[in-house]
C-alpha cells in the first residue's frame, strides 16, 4: 500500500513539474489559448518599388503594402496560419483604402484609429521609396512621412481594455521604427505594453533602430531616453548588435569580429543587455554577410533563457532584401507560440526569413510546408 502510494505520489509530482515546466517553457509563460494569437502595434505604410530601376529613372511602380510591426501580424496570419491584429491609424482617403484591402487580404484583424483626410495635406499613410538594387549597386530608401497618421496617435487614443479582454491575446508586439515617428508613439508603446502585461501577454520589441527617423525631433540620446524606457516591459527582443549598441546603450565586448556571420559579439553583448534588463527571456536576430545586392550568406542567432542557439548558413540568391528581417521574427515567434524546441524556433524564422528575400514586397508568399520543408534542410528542386 505504501509502495503504490509513492508511486501514485511520485507520477503526480511528475506530472506537475512537466506541467510547470511546459508552461515556463524559454522561461516564459505563453498563455495557451487567446481570441488572438498575436497584435502588432505600429505604423502602416505603402512602399513604392521601382524593381531594379533607380527612382530618377522609373517610369512605373508596385506598391507593397508595409510597415515593420504590421508585417509580423501579417507574416503569422498568412503563412502561419495564426490569428493576429494590427493597432494603428487609418486614414479615410483612397491610399487608406488600398492599404485596408490589403490588411484584409493577408488576414490580419485591424483596431483603427481613424483619421480624416483634409483633401489637401492629410494627415497622410506614409509613403517609402525603395529600389531593389542590382549587384554592385545597393537599394536606395527614403520617405515621405510628412503629417503622418501614425505619428500623431498618443496615450488613450486605443481601448486597450477591448482588444485585451475580448478573449485574452496571446503576444504583443511593437518596435522601434514606430517609437521613432514622433514623442507621443513611445508613449503608446509603453501603455500598450502595461495592458499587455496586466493581460498576461508575452510583450516583444523589434529594436529596428533607424538614424534618419530619429534624427528628426530627437536624436540619439532622445531614442536611448524612449526606448529604455520601452526595454523595462519587454520579455523578447530582436535587434543585432547596432541595435542593441544605438537603441539600448548596450557597448559590445572588444574582441574582432570575424565575419559578419560570427554570433560572438551578439552572444559577447548579452550579459549587458540582461543585466540593465532582467526581465529579458529572449535576444534574437539574423546574420547576414552580403556579398552583393542579389547574394547574400544568411544565419539567425538566439539566446534563449541562458542558452545560445545558431541557425545554419544558407546562400541566398535574393529577389528583394526589404522585410527580411521581419520574416525572421514572425517564423521565429511562430515557433515560440507553437511551443517548438528552441532551436527549431530559430530554424523556422531562419528559413521564413529566408524564404521571403525570394518573393517581392515587404510579406511573406511562403507557406508553413514550405517553412517547415527548408529549416530541415529542403532544398530548391521542383515540388511536383
Amino acid at each position: 500500500m505504501h509502495r503504490l502510494y509513492g508511486i501514485v505520489l511520485g507520477f503526480f509530482l511528475f506530472t506537475y513539474q512537466q506541467t510547470k515546466d511546459d508552461s515556463m517553457k524559454y522561461g516564459l509563460n505563453i498563455p495557451k489559448q487567446g481570441s488572438l494569437d498575436f497584435v502588432s502595434l505600429g505604423a502602416l505604410i505603402n512602399r513604392l518599388d521601382p524593381g531594379s530601376i533607380p527612382f530618377r529613372k522609373a517610369t512605373e511602380c508596385s506598391i507593397h503594402v508595409s510597415g515593420g510591426e504590421f508585417n509580423c501580424a501579417a507574416n503569422l496570419a498568412d503563412c502561419f496560419r495564426m490569428r493576429t491584429g494590427i493597432v494603428t491609424a487609418m486614414v479615410d482617403y483612397p491610399i487608406g483604402e488600398l492599404i485596408t484591402e490589403r490588411v484584409r487580404a493577408m488576414g490580419v484583424t485591424p483596431f483603427y484609429r481613424r483619421f480624416k483626410h483634409n483633401g489637401v495635406n492629410g494627415p497622410n499613410m506614409a509613403t517609402v521609396y525603395s529600389d531593389r538594387g542590382f549587384g554592385v549597386r545597393a537599394p536606395v530608401v527614403f520617405y515621405n512621412r510628412s503629417n503622418e497618421a501614425a505619428a500623431q496617435l498618443k496615450p488613450g487614443d486605443i481601448d486597450w481594455k477591448t482588444i485585451f479582454a475580448e478573449g485574452g491575446v496571446r503576444w504583443f508586439h511593437s518596435g522601434g521604427i514606430f517609437a521613432a515617428l514622433s514623442e507621443t508613439t513611445g508613449q503608446l508603446i509603453i501603455e500598450g505594453m502595461k495592458a499587455a502585461k496586466e493581460a498576461g501577454a508575452i510583450v516583444s520589441f523589434d529594436l529596428n533602430y533607424r538614424e534618419k527617423l530619429w534624427n528628426i525631433w530627437g536624436g540619439h540620446e532622445r531614442a536611448l531616453s524612449v526606448i529604455d524606457g520601452i526595454a523595462k516591459y519587454v520579455d523578447v527582443l530582436v535587434g543585432n548588435e547596432e541595435d542593441l549598441q544605438k537603441g539600448l546603450g548596450v557597448k559590445g565586448p572588444e574582441v574582432e569580429k570575424k565575419s559578419k556571420l560570427d554570433p560572438s559579439i551578439f552572444f559577447g553583448m548579452i550579459d549587458n543587455v540582461i543585466k540593465k534588463y532582467p526581465q529579458v527571456k529572449i535576444v534574437a536576430t539574423t546574420l547576414r554577410e552580403v556579398h552583393s545586392t542579389n547574394h547574400h550568406s544568411w544565419g539567425a542567432v538566439a539566446w534563449i533563457d541562458g542558452k545560445t542557439y545558431v541557425s545554419p548558413t544558407c546562400e541566398l540568391n535574393v529577389f528583394d532584401r526589404v522585410g527580411g528581417g521581419d520574416g525572421f521574427a514572425s517564423g521565429f515567434f511562430y515557433g515560440l507560440l507553437s511551443g517548438e524546441e528552441p532551436e527549431d524556433a530559430v530554424r523556422l524564422g531562419w528559413a521564413h526569413g529566408a524564404l521571403l528575400t525570394t518573393f517581392p514586397g515587404d510579406t511573406t508568399m511562403a507557406t508553413v510546408e514550405q517553412v517547415r520543408a527548408f529549416a530541415k534542410g529542403g532544398s530548391a528542386r521542383i515540388q511536383r
